[in-house]
């Protein structure tokens, strides 16, 4: 199979070619691992490839992805014998015995393990730039960040290096990398894939593992590959009526759509998101479906807070964790690592507590805006993607965040109210993904709206708890109505130069 032969199809069609034999599944990765060639080195996408062991990989006769190239994200998505780093210099030595429930699905599936892709240390930033594996580029423009933390996936597949890749979203990052790439990225309910064995939930349950995709029916294939409850899991929710496949073909009934465009932390949104919206709207309009100006009530500042203490606590935890497993010291953490960790071992545990109790509230509020509305519509993302490096912290605070780490002063900046500060700081970007993760619903960016330089810019559409399949069925119908697909052929042409 020819490199640009690749490239026109998706993972179903991929696993179409193979099942009737018009490709080999060797053909299909050797024209992967070519693509990979190209476009890998300016994007710098994949951090730890596994080439040569793809070819030994054996793939089920009955698997419904069958031989398609796949690459999994380098965060939580263990596999047995090959590390998994969560981009961190503290992590370079953590090799898993086991898969992971996703990794054991996926390979249950069909999908042929490329190698591993580039995330920001622990994941927590939008972007994808490490001390570790450095700074992944978006095929759009080299210049600017694909989003975080699933931005090696979200890059890989703009770049058409595999049609899908392993994501995970624990405050947006499914959805801001396919935002910024021009990828579907659906972030599923709570409790509907796995995190084990390895763990009950990520992050208290506020994230969710899946991938980014260039097509609709690509996600919905590898949700019905991932989803249902695994033995020792906390809980299991209600499944589908049928497969996500079929459902996803089915037409949505009308829908009413509360949109809104303002950030719910009263901070700056880009007009070129508020545009993508607006087009958006009238689309759905011209389908059938109601839209009124309209968004759930809760208070922004405080579920920012709320979700930085998340941020706080589990970051305090790993650190502890690479320290006593694998002996890691202080210089192996970055600096932005180290601060937060500081803030999370000195915060009060009651005040924890007391924080993720509050996810309640924004539960509360959002089911009683679903009382009224089918789904929300607003924009994935606040900002459009920063250049490369225009996020990293300023010589004269990272010289404070030095100073505070010497002095310990964990307490003192809890007390002066400098986190309300840190939140905005941090959630400012990507202001409108959060609270999908504190809820535990579904919420989805769809690629609907280019910016004149030939950007994407994503919306972003969310659903009550356990409704992917109106999600599927809603993007399947925008698919038809706005073809994205087309639009990849510029990254195909250049590999993400000149664009």
């Amino acid at each position: 199979m020819k490199e640009s032969e690749y490239l026109r199809f998706d993972a179903v069609a991929l696993a179409d070619l193979i099942r009737r034999k018009e490709v080999t599944a060797q053909e299909v990765c050797e024209a992967a691992i070519e693509r990979a060639a190209v476009a890998n080195p300016g994007l710098n996408t994949i951090c730890q490839p596994q080439f040569s062991e793809a070819f030994k990989q054996s793939v089920p006769a009955d698997a419904p992805l069958g031989g398609v190239p796949f690459l999994l994200k380098d965060l939580c998505q263990e596999q047995a014998g090959f590390a998994c780093t969560s981009g961190s210099r503290a992590l370079r030595d953590n090799v898993p015995g086991q898969d992971s429930e996703y990794v054991r699905r996926s390979r249950k599936g069909g999908l042929v393990f490329l190698g591993r892709t580039a995330t920001p240390e622990f994941g927590l930033k939008a972007v994808t730039e490490s001390a570790l594996w450095g700074p992944t580029r978006n095929p759009w423009n080299t210049d600017l960040t694909p989003g975080g933390s699933s931005g090696g996936s979200g890059a890989a597949v703009a770049a058409g290096i595999v049609p899908m890749a392993g994501a995970n979203d624990g405050g947006g990052s499914i959805r801001i990398p396919a935002a910024y790439c021009g990828l579907f990225g659906l972030k599923p309910s709570r409790g509907r894939i796995s995190a084990g064995p390895h763990e009950s939930e990520h992050w208290l349950g506020a994230s969710s593992d899946h991938v980014v995709t260039r097509t609709v029916r690509d996600s919905a294939a590898m949700l019905d590959v991932l989803a249902g409850p695994a033995s020792g899991d906390p809980f299991s929710i209600p499944p589908p009526v049928g497969r996500y496949t079929d459902l996803m073909q089915e037409m949505p009934r009308p829908l009413k759509v509360g949109l809104f465009t303002a950030s719910p932390y009263d901070t700056e949104v880009d007009q070129a998101c508020i545009e993508g919206v607006e087009s958006t709207a009238h689309l759905l309009e011209s389908l059938g479906h109601q839209v009124e100006i309209a968004k759930p009530e809760f208070d922004g500042r405080a579920l920012a807070k709320c979700y930085l203490g998340l941020y706080f606590g589990e970051v305090s935890a790993l650190m502890a964790k690479a320290r006593t497993d694998f002996g890691a010291r202080d210089a192996d953490f970055e600096l932005e690592t180290r601060l937060l960790g500081m803030l999370g071992k000195t915060l009060p545990l009651p005040e924890y507590v007391r924080l993720t109790q509050r996810w309640n509230e924004f539960s509360r509020a959002l089911g009683l805006f679903f009382e009224s509305y089918d789904l929300y519509l607003c924009p994935t993302t606040g900002r459009m993607p920063a250049r490369i490096g225009e996020l990293e912290t300023p010589a004269h605070l990272r010289l404070a965040s030095r100073l505070m780490l010497l002095l310990k002063a964990g307490r003192l900046v809890h007390k002066s109210g400098q986190v309300d500060e840190l939140a905005m700081e941090n959630l400012a970007r990507t202001p409108f993904t959060q609270l999908a993760n504190l809820t535990g619903t579904p919420a989805m960016s769809v690629p609907l709206y280019w910016t004149g330089e030939g950007l994407p810019v994503g919306v972003q559409f969310g659903a009550p708890h356990g409704d992917e399949a109106t999600l599927l069925q809603l993007a399947a119908q925008l698919e038809e109505a706005n073809p994205w697909f087309a639009h990849y052929e510029r990254t195909e042409r250049h590999y993400g130069y000149g664009l």
